[in-house]
């Protein structure tokens, strides 16, 4: 097995690794650290967030500076504050028997002044974030003509953000034969860019496949309509009772608002964006770092400064607009051989979004139903119990015992057990008794199971999509209102704001007697038979988002204009008198083709 005194470093790091409880190195650890210290070469290493890769760098860096030297030796280029200060930390520990080092941070929303005071008292490391970097070398306030080793650290980040020209102008700055290590988590074509303009020969060295997720994380998704979004992130955290997570949306704005309606329903909720002032940032990422917050929402830029080994779910509230930032997000959790779960929530139309992301991290995604109200009410009540019983007795307690166990001389043990329980299971069970059931199926429609004999009947029904239906819950209804069996419902295809069912011919009539005049939620619902036979799951889906072709619609007389009492969101209309509808003059012209 390797250890770290395999590697080549010296007493004071060693040292300090064991302080630190460090026993194996990690991979990138094990391949980097060798190297670099044996050779004065470009290296451009891939490995994923929460691999140790600050380490694989530091340490060579640390054992090759003079620290009797003040001149600025080595320089650290990172994306964020946040991360700056977390690597500028690192080092400092990883390094605190090395007397004399200096290392400093350099970074926005802190004083410039107070930074270039430390710099003058002589840095032999300088940390920084690519924009306040540019900044001081402008200012003169900083020298890194003379440094030896150059990082880039989340290249990928760093170009993703927008930093090239500044990155390309830093380095304008410093000697052409420094030695420069690019570390990245993915290896996009602006991160080669950068590598063959300001490196001679780079060593590479891949952890894993290129932009290859850890094996540490699982990956699941759940579907549900864009609507109930709120409502299943709120399930997945309830049906985890313990969850230490980070919820990414895509804005600053919906960070902002699902963070505030995490915390006006009782969850220990932040927010983390760019909006926010350091000080604001400083104290969110303090209660998180304190598992005072339990779901830190993010945006992808703020949440790349977040080192915690602990995080247990990356709940993706939104895809990233860039498919390689999953990488980024996912490596938020399982660090440290810590095992972690990323959870992806998204409507039917983004699942063949997943299919792309499982070929770019090359793992796996299973499709998971969002639990139900009762499945939650179990998982609470039985995570309850096991703390209970897990529950270490503080005796500060006895001399209340006396009190205590005279208000309960009459109860019977099985009868305090429930009370007892009842206390929290109520909340949960009030919450979630007459809650719906928000999976969706990944298609439209269904087979059922079941083909076409041709001795069916088709029938086209006003209610849809629009009105909370997908094809499962649709057959459902129908299944229950009818009172027929399992299969005897088939072929259901639900679109925007009607759809179509298939039942046995010799069903036909009690289907159209039953939905004489049927009136659900003060709302008439319509079923009348269709001349389209159907295409069940299997066959092309409508090309017209929800517009009945000539074939679908029903057979015979006009259908009767029937009031919408507003029982369902949305539905179709019977009366096209109804507000919406066009005059002839206010249809578009079509061009007619020649």
């Amino acid at each position: 097995m390797e250890t770290f005194q395999n590697l080549g470093l010296n007493k004071d790091l060693l040292d300090a690794i064991s302080d630190l409880g460090f026993e194996t190195p990690s991979e990138i650890q094990q391949k980097a650290i060798p190297v670099l210290l044996e050779e004065e070469r470009d290296l451009v290493a891939l490995a994923q967030t929460g691999t140790g890769k600050t380490a694989a760098f530091g340490f060579p860096m640390l054992q090759k500076i003079d620290i009797n030297s003040r001149t600025t030796q080595g320089l650290i280029l990172s994306p964020t504050r946040e991360l700056c200060l977390q690597i500028t930390n690192e080092l400092k520990l990883y390094g605190k028997y090395c007397k004399g080092l200096n290392v400093v941070a350099i970074y926005g929303g802190a004083s410039v002044t107070e930074q270039a005071k430390q710099i003058k008292k002589g840095a032999q490391i300088v940390v920084a974030t690519p924009g306040r970097m540019k900044d001081m070398i402008s200012r003169n306030l900083v020298d890194i003509s003379k440094i030896q080793y150059s990082v880039l650290d989340e290249a990928d980040e760093m170009l993703n953000m927008g930093f090239y020209e500044d990155i390309t102008d830093i380095l304008s700055h410093t000697p052409m034969d420094k030695s420069t290590w690019l570390f990245s988590a993915t290896m996009p074509k602006e991160v080669a860019t950068i590598a063959k303009k300001f490196m001679y020969e780079p060593l590479e060295i891949t952890v894993g496949n290129k932009n290859e997720s850890t094996s540490n994380v699982s990956h699941e998704y759940y579907v549900v309509n864009g609507r109930d979004r709120y409502l299943a992130l709120k399930r997945l955290a309830d049906a985890n009772p313990d969850i230490f997570s980070v919820v990414f949306c895509r804005t600053k704005r919906d960070t902002q608002k699902i963070a505030e309606k995490l915390i006006e329903d009782g969850y220990n909720a932040g927010a983390l964006h760019g909006d926010l002032s350091q000080n604001q940032r400083d104290l969110v990422m303090k209660s998180f770092r304190n598992n005072q917050i339990q779901m830190l929402v993010a945006t992808d830029v703020a949440a790349r400064g977040i080192d915690v080994d602990d995080i247990t779910h990356v709940i993706n509230y939104q895809l990233p607009d860039e498919i390689e930032t999953y990488t980024h997000r996912s490596g938020r959790t399982g660090r440290a051989g810590k095992t972690g779960v990323s959870m992806v929530i998204v409507a039917k139309s983004e699942v063949r979004k997943i299919k792309s992301i499982e070929r770019i991290i090359k793992k796996q995604f299973e499709k998971k139903e969002i639990p139900s109200g009762m499945e939650i009410c179990e998982v609470q009540l039985m995570s309850l119990a096991n703390k209970i019983h897990n529950t270490k007795v503080n005796h500060e307690i006895d001399k209340y015992l006396d009190s205590i166990n005279e208000l309960f001389e009459d109860t019977e043990k099985e009868e305090l057990i429930k009370k007892f329980f009842s206390v929290e299971f109520t909340r949960f069970f009030n919450y979630y008794k007459n809650s719906k059931d928000l999976a969706v199926s990944d298609s439209n429609s269904s087979d059922g199971g079941r083909m076409s004999t041709g001795n069916d009947t088709r029938y086209f029904i006003n209610v849809g999509r629009k009105d909370g239906y997908d094809w499962m819950s649709l057959k459902d209804f129908l299944k229950e209102v009818l009172e027929l069996g399992k299969d005897d419902v088939f072929k259901v295809d639900v679109k925007d704001s009607f759809s179509f069912f298939n039942t046995e011919k010799e069903n036909e009539e009690k289907v159209l007697a039953f939905f004489t005049d049927f009136k659900y939620n003060g709302r008439f619902v319509n079923v009348e038979v269709s001349d389209n036979k159907g295409r069940g799951g299997g066959g092309k889906r409508d090309r017209g988002r929800g517009k009945r072709k000539g074939n679908d619609r029903p057979r015979g007389e006009k259908r009767s204009r029937r009031s919408n009492d507003s029982g369902f969101q949305g539905g179709r209309r019977s009366d096209r008198s109804k507000k919406g509808r066009r005059s002839a003059s206010d249809r578009p012209r079509r061009s007619r083709r020649k």
